[in-house]
């Protein structure tokens, strides 16, 4: 029995590995291959790299460095989590694999404009498609921005957008907006444009990304959808624990879940989407961890 399994190997789940590993742990990483930060093509945010990374190239240099304390990584999808009376069980396919504690950090998965997947990785690596402005709303400044969403998450990616640039346009993805007096009050005073949609036949075209609206075809230097995201937190809500309407793991100052020896950082918890904000919980989850095993039974060498 391992003393923690970690389901998803993003910068959360690979924070805590090197920390676990670090205690002198027995780990399992177990990961999908899905983390969102793949899908950075260079993030200039992140402190320490004054020139930028990619998403890529941070999540193998911290791969490398679980693996050189003695962490394990295996590529594999977790169908369920099961509550023992002192451990867990986790259920891969046709194995079984057993810790005393187990932390989750399977992040969120965007909701995607309707695009055909080649022009949408595309543009995600021109920096025409952009998905985070707190990440890179640095990147757009001055240029011409358009957000697809609408309601009063779309009105409010618009207005810290604005925060960028003025040339803001807020895009309905589907028909007509849908936006209170006090939305529209509050776009019309930044002044940014409202457009109608359906959006469709997205292309690059040139240096810039365009698709069609009931306004006619409309291009700009990056969009940034506002449609939502899909927490991923079904593995732990159907072991039993709580989360918000959302789906976002309700977890204490410790990261940890309302199931005793279950925890979650990153994304998967409810807060800031940043690599950096998912790095310090999987620190204090870690460590966390650490201390509550050394409870059950002391940790010596």
């Amino acid at each position: 029995m391992d003393d923690c399994i970690i389901i998803g190997a993003g910068p959360a789940g690979l924070t805590a590995a090197i920390y676990l590993a670090r205690f002198h742990l027995s780990i399992r990483l177990f990961d999908c291959g899905s983390s969102r930060a793949a899908l950075i093509p260079c993030t200039h945010n992140h402190a320490g790299y004054p020139d930028g990374i990619r998403g890529t190239d941070l999540l193998a240099r911290m791969l490398a460095q679980a693996e050189n304390y003695g962490a394990v990584r295996e590529g594999v999808r977790v169908d369920a989590i099961e509550v023992d009376d002192d451990s867990f069980t986790v259920r891969l396919g046709d194995r079984r694999a057993r810790a005393r504690s187990v932390l989750l950090a399977t992040g969120v998965v965007n909701n995607r404009p309707n695009m055909p997947d080649a022009i949408h990785d595309e543009a995600l690596e021109a920096g025409l498609l952009r998905y985070c402005p707190i990440c890179d709303g640095y990147e757009v400044t001055d240029k011409r921005v358009g957000i697809i969403g609408t309601g009063d998450h779309g009105m409010r990616e618009a207005l810290f957008l604005r925060g960028y640039t003025k040339d803001v346009t807020l895009i309905a993805p589907e028909g007509s907006h849908d936006l209170d007096p006090a939305c529209e009050a509050a776009l019309d005073d930044a002044g940014i444009v409202r457009v109608g949609g359906p959006c469709g036949d997205y292309a690059i075209e040139g240096d810039k990304l365009a698709f069609d609206t009931v306004e006619g075809r409309l291009s700009f230097d990056s969009i940034y959808p506002a449609l939502g995201s899909v927490i991923r937190s079904e593995l732990a809500v159907a072991a039993g624990a709580r989360a918000s309407e959302d789906g976002c793991l309700e977890v204490d100052s410790h990261q940890r879940t309302s199931i005793a020896g279950l925890f979650a950082a990153g994304d998967v918890v409810k807060g800031l989407d940043q690599i950096s904000h998912a790095m310090g919980e999987a620190g204090v989850a870690a460590t966390t961890i650490r201390n509550m095993l050394a409870e059950q039974r002391p940790l010596r060498r």
